[in-house]
Order: structure tokens, then C-alpha cells, then sequence
């Protein structure tokens, strides 16, 4: 006679075994390469001191007024991007400054700076270049174009090269699909670019030269790569295909 708890396990219902499943996912997960906790170094801390230019601040003024007081809080990201225009980034000091600008706690300024990409959290070089690697970018060439700039400058993505002229990024849709490749040197697009046309740009700004912003192809803005297709002749006055007694 098997002991009472020897007789109940024989009888207990047995697990099912189930058949192994394979992951469908076997890269481990990528980490952003944006800094949203903020810690001290010797470039960015509460000490370094922050304050706009007697212009910017006036500029400031007059981006507050579009505004009405009680919601001037509002005039956060235009004013951290006048900030960033004259710091080259947007350390600490730069928040607290903008927080203290608006009256309110500097958290909401933090929260901001943080969410949106266009706020640079640490030092970035003299030209800011953003090389597009969406996938229309990338069916058009982006790859051999960011590793021409490797190349060119002996820098990897996310670092600034020794003379602080250059940073590198890449960037998620530079929103210019049409002419694709794309390089966003600070507030100016390069497009339809190709690895000579790059190493051109990159040459002339290390002279402090302005290349000219565009296409590089030739084309006008965004234009039909073969020509114009439609709209080739003259366009129809007024009164075009409308009945004579109207």
C-alpha cells in the first residue's frame, strides 16, 4: 500500500509538454544613443554660467509676446533652440536659464529638451552633419555616402572630430525622400548626393567655405530626376475649355 501522498501525486494530472519554440528575434535590443539622465562633467554643470546676449534676449522678448502670460511656458522650444543657436548645445545651465526666463520649474524644461531630438544634450562640432538612413535614403545610396564620411574625416557615428569641427549622426528621415541621399549640414540640406559629391562639401567647409545647399545633381529643388514629364508647354489663359455665353 503506496503512503496517501505517493498515491495522490500518481494520480495528478501530468504538465503538458509543449515543443520548444525558437525565438523569432535572436539581436539584442539597440540603446538610443540620446542622453536623458543628466550628469555632471567638467563642460556641463550648474556652474557654467548661461545668459542670451543682450540681441537674443530681446528676440526672447519678442517670441514671449506671441504668447499670453499665463501661457508663456509655450515659448520653451523656440527659445531652447535660440539658446542652442548661441551655446552650439544645450548644456544644464542653457535649461535652467530658459526655465527661469519663463517662470517655471526647470523639470519642464528638462522634459523637453529630452523628448525632441533637434536639442543637442552634449558639445557638438562647428558643422552638425545628419546623414538621412531611412530606407529611401538607403535605397539610394546612404550607406556608401555615411561611410565616405567615415572615411573622409576618420570619425564614427555619434563622435566629433579632434579639431571640433565635424559631429556625425544619423537620423531618421531628413523628410526629402524625393531627393535622396540627404546630409543636413546644420540648417542646410545637401541632396542627390554621391560620395565624390560629398567629399567636395566636406573639403570646402574644412576651408571654411559655404558650399552651395541643394541638389548636387543639377536638378531644380525636386524636379523629375529625367526631366519634366508633364506641364511642358504653355499654360492656358483665362477662360480655358469655359462656354462663350458664360
Amino acid at each position: 500500500m503506496l503512503p496517501i501522498f505517493a498515491r495522490r501525486l500518481a494520480l495528478a494530472p501530468r504538465p503538458l509538454l509543449l515543443p520548444h519554440r525558437a525565438l523569432f528575434s535572436t539581436s539584442r535590443l539597440a540603446a538610443s544613443d540620446k542622453l536623458f539622465l543628466h550628469r555632471d562633467t567638467p563642460d556641463n554643470n550648474e556652474t557654467l554660467p548661461f545668459e542670451f546676449t543682450a540681441e537674443n534676449l530681446a528676440r526672447a522678448r519678442e517670441i514671449m509676446k506671441k504668447y499670453p502670460p499665463q501661457y508663456k511656458k509655450a515659448a520653451t522650444l523656440p527659445l531652447l533652440d535660440l539658446a542652442q543657436r548661441q551655446n552650439g548645445w544645450t548644456s544644464i545651465s542653457t535649461m535652467n536659464y530658459i526655465a527661469n526666463l519663463l517662470d517655471v520649474p526647470p523639470m519642464r524644461v528638462y522634459e523637453v529638451a529630452t523628448f525632441y531630438t533637434m536639442y543637442n544634450r552634449e558639445p557638438v562640432g562647428k558643422y552638425f552633419l545628419q546623414l538621412c538612413t531611412t530606407t529611401p535614403c538607403q535605397l539610394c545610396g546612404s550607406d556608401q555616402i555615411l561611410d565616405t564620411i567615415k572615411q573622409n574625416l576618420g570619425i564614427n557615428v555619434g563622435e566629433t572630430t579632434k579639431d571640433k569641427l565635424f559631429t556625425l549622426v544619423e537620423v531618421e528621415c531628413a523628410g526629402a525622400c524625393v531627393n535622396a541621399p540627404v546630409l543636413a549640414v546644420n540648417d542646410d540640406y545637401f541632396e542627390d548626393l554621391t560620395s565624390e559629391a560629398t567629399i567636395k562639401i566636406l573639403e570646402e567647409l574644412k576651408k571654411g567655405g559655404s558650399p552651395k545647399p541643394g541638389p548636387v545633381s543639377g536638378r531644380q529643388n525636386c524636379e523629375p530626376a529625367g526631366g519634366l514629364t508633364s506641364l511642358t508647354g504653355t499654360p492656358p489663359g483665362p477662360g480655358f475649355r469655359i462656354r462663350a455665353d458664360l
